[in-house]
């Protein structure tokens, strides 16, 4: 059963822009005379609404950063991966868990919408982002192993309560694989959202959502499992990536990537390992450059103008130190992007902190890259509704952000 639909929700049509800057790649980036700047910005409301059942009931109800709660439907929010869509300039964006937690989000249902940005850039465009279809993500044979919020509905929706979906990836058959926090697991679903295999899990690695822990105890810590997840150009494998480290890792910096066999349906047992800056920064997304590359964001907690840490860098599987951590690149510093064209001005709300030149991305959790083409990555934001970030009073917009990047490598055709 498709349980896609089409959305009617008023989206804005407010101009975004920046001011004049070029920077030039740190040294340590792939070519020294490459070069970064803003490309396009676009911006959904953080009230958009899309049809479905009120959300947000466990919340505290009442006006929060500008949002009314419980919401009348369910919110088009917290976008935490964005792959392509079906056509030229459509995406397929999906959200996380809805409310930030297991025990707020049972009536947040999980989804993936096609979005068009309608980007400004220096060409023009309106800044706008429209929403159509959906998919539901569903486990009608009683796949998943575990009861869920829906578990004696006809259709079985996955709730924000079931699992928290962070990444995002479509293999070359149309099927959709997803990495999620709760258990920390990979899942497998049909092009159209139903559950197609059990979760894949890693031996021995526990999140305290983890409905199967039997009074074992967690080996992972809240909200820090497969963050980031990118796939190979060929659809052979998944690279995983833990979002924090293991709660008993003596380098609290350690965070592991795992391969996955798409083929085989079985993580392969080869896995890397990756320094962040902080013990406290996180992984929170990857794309592929090729079969051995891969663009990861590493980032801090922070929002607003306290976001201090926020860098899209390029690892090389192959490229690994003497210390055995994988090498990383910095290419792109997102708290100081570049714009001699004025995308990100005039500001949409008054009071709207990080725009003009620098731009800076000033959501708390800047948690999805994309490869476009071969010199430009777009990077989303979960505004994590209703959090601040962008406006010291207002609720986060949903903001979906073009980088060009000079040098970045090549993709191979798969087919050569």
């Amino acid at each position: 059963m498709n349980m896609s639909r089409t959305l009617m929700l008023a989206v804005i049509t407010s101009a975004v822009a920046i001011g004049p800057l070029a920077a030039v790649l740190p040294a340590s980036a792939h070519s020294a005379d490459a070069r970064v700047t803003l490309a396009g910005r676009a911006v959904l409301p953080a009230a958009a609404l899309a049809p479905g059942p009120p959300s947000g009931t466990l919340l505290a109800p009442g006006v929060q950063n500008g949002i009314l709660f419980p919401r009348p439907s369910q919110p088009v929010q917290g976008f935490s991966s964005i792959i392509d869509g079906r056509h030229p300039g459509e995406y397929l964006a999906m959200p996380d868990n809805g409310f930030g937690a297991k025990n707020n989000s049972s009536d947040f249902l999980i989804r993936a919408y096609y979005i068009r940005p309608h980007f400004k850039t220096p060409e023009g465009g309106s800044g706008s982002v429209s929403v159509g279809d959906y998919i539901s993500f569903r486990d009608p044979d009683g796949l998943f192993g575990y009861p869920i919020v829906n578990e004696n509905s006809p259709g079985r929706l996955f709730t924000g309560a079931d699992i928290d979906p962070e990444s995002l990836q479509r293999d070359p058959r149309g099927d959709l694989w997803v990495g999620d926090e709760f258990g920390p697991w990979i899942l497998h679903f049909s092009a159209d959202g139903v559950l197609l295999d059990r979760p894949f899990a890693i031996s021995g690695v526990r999140s305290p959502n983890n409905p199967g822990l039997n009074g074992d105890p967690p080996t992972q810590p809240n909200s820090r499992g497969f963050e980031a997840m990118a796939i190979t150009p060929d659809g052979a494998y998944l690279y995983a990536a833990l979002e924090g480290a293991h709660l008993d890792d003596p380098d609290m910096k350690r965070r592991f990537v795992y391969e996955f066999s798409i083929q085989q349906k079985a993580f392969t047992g080869r896995k890397w390992q990756y320094h962040t800056n902080q013990p406290g920064y996180m992984v929170a997304d990857m794309t592929a450059l090729d079969d051995h590359q891969f663009v990861l964001i590493e980032r801090d907690g922070g929002k607003g103008l306290d976001a201090a840490f926020r860098e899209l860098n390029v690892i090389d599987l192959r490229d690994v130190g003497t210390d055995g951590f994988l090498v990383s690149r910095t290419i792109v510093d997102l708290t100081a992007i570049p714009d001699p064209n004025l995308i990100s001005l005039p500001p949409i709300h008054p009071g709207d902190v990080g725009l003009g030149n620098p731009f800076r991305v000033v959501c708390e959790s800047v948690e999805a890259v994309h490869r476009v083409d071969d010199s430009t990555l777009l990077v989303g934001c979960d505004n994590n509704l209703p959090n601040k970030g962008r406006n010291p009073t207002l609720a986060d917009d949903n903001e979906f952000i073009l980088v060009h990047v000079e040098g970045l490598p090549v993709t191979p055709d798969p087919e050569q």
